[in-house]
């Protein structure tokens, strides 16, 4: 889908400080907007390490707010964190990749200067991520977290099962015996959840991806669920510890009993896609997919 190409006058600038790269990849951004007679945003991170002069925000809630596109330099990581501390916003989000492998990144930094000048002619469309929730008690401990990939329930170090019961909007699907659980969202699909064996779906899909770790039976595989429903997890074996993370960040310790609930937040983030590349050619190209076409 086509925005007006006027849509853009302010743009924000979020960079990952810890990115080798991310200084003077900001610095070629924000002068290339000025060029363009666009005004140019940063958070104080970004500015203060790329050493950019422009308007400041504090963070990138507050830069989100201010600005009609928000430009993020990074990996999927910083895309992640970004979509956690922005949620609720609707402000679209730009991925420019500084990292590896990336399915949320849109941009390679060496093309920068191409990808700006798709912007600026409207040649872009955006989508629309769910966000999902967790909410629950850990160890006494309220806790609240959203993810945009994946919610996981997870062993500290000590090689040994944990056990988890499961059920879906109040009927129980089993115990699980290992090592941890992945709630995925569409986006989370090609994330942790598809190391650990889970299927693919396309990111606008309206599903959940249950993904166990390494579970002690056979017959538990992943199972697709609706986006719609309501996930109960119940830790009933906490001896090794259990572990509750949201992207990769841990939220809490869970005691036995413990029980966390992931729905679909009612949030969601918006991502920019430049030119006419899908998902599906995403994939060919990112896991090297190689064979006959049909």
């Amino acid at each position: 889908m086509k925005k007006s190409v006027e849509h853009f006058h302010r743009i924000g600038l979020l960079g990952n400080a810890e990115k080798p790269a991310a200084a003077a990849s900001v610095r070629a951004a924000a002068q290339l907007i000025r060029r363009s007679g666009r005004k140019v945003f940063g958070d104080a991170i970004t500015t203060q390490f790329a050493k950019i002069k422009c308007e400041i925000l504090p963070d990138a809630a507050s830069l989100a707010g201010a600005v009609d596109l928000l430009i993020v330099f990074g990996g999927d990581g910083t895309m992640l964190h970004t979509a956690r501390q922005i949620a609720g916003s609707s402000t679209p989000i730009l991925g420019v990749n500084l990292g590896g492998l990336g399915f949320l990144t849109a941009v390679p930094c060496d093309e920068l200067a191409a990808a700006l000048k798709l912007l600026w002619q409207g040649k872009f469309r955006l989508e629309s991520r769910a966000l999902i929730s967790a909410t629950g008690i850990g160890h006494g401990k309220k806790i609240k977290a959203t993810a945009l990939n994946d919610i996981v329930i997870s062993r500290g170090a000590a090689s040994r099962l944990i056990a988890l019961d499961v059920s879906v909007n109040g009927e129980p699907i089993t115990r699980y015996r290992c090592d941890g659980l992945i709630v995925s969202s569409p986006t989370g699909s090609t994330a942790y959840s598809l190391a650990a064996g889970g299927a693919i779906v396309l990111p606008t899909a309206e599903v959940f991806v249950l993904t166990p770790i390494s579970p002690h039976s056979l017959t538990n595989r992943s199972i697709i669920l609706p986006l719609s429903a309501t996930i109960r997890v119940k830790a009933v074996k906490t001896e090794p510890a259990t572990y509750l993370n949201a992207d990769g960040q841990i939220l809490g310790e869970l005691a036995n009993g413990d029980e966390i609930t992931i729905r679909r937040s009612q949030s969601a983030v918006r991502l920019v896609h430049l030119g006419s590349g899908s998902f599906l050619e995403a994939l060919r190209r990112k896991l090297h997919w190689r064979g006959t076409y049909l």
